[in-house]
C-alpha cells in the first residue's frame, strides 16, 4: 500500500509580475531575502503559514488564491 504524496505550489511569481515587482521588492514588503522569494517561486520552498499570510495579504488575496495544496495520490501503487 502506497502512501499519499502531498505538495504545496504557488502563483507568487505571477502576482508578483503583475504588480510590476522584483524579487527584492517582495521580498522587502514581506520580511525575507531575495533568495527565499526566487526558490518559492520555483516550488522549491514552501513558506511558513505566517509567510504565506504575509503574501496573500500583501497582494490582498486569500491564501488559497496563491498557495494551492495538492492531494496527489499514492506513490508506490503495489
Amino acid at each position: 500500500m502506497g502512501e499519499k504524496s502531498y505538495s504545496i505550489v504557488n502563483k507568487v511569481y505571477e502576482f508578483r509580475v503583475l504588480k510590476k515587482m522584483s524579487q527584492s521588492e517582495l521580498a522587502e514588503v514581506v520580511g525575507v531575502s531575495k533568495q527565499t522569494i526566487f526558490v518559492m517561486e520555483k516550488n522549491n520552498y514552501s513558506p511558513s503559514l505566517l509567510l504565506a499570510y504575509k503574501i496573500a495579504d500583501y497582494f490582498g488575496v486569500s491564501i488559497e488564491e496563491i498557495f494551492i495544496f495538492n492531494k496527489g495520490g499514492k506513490d508506490n501503487d503495489e
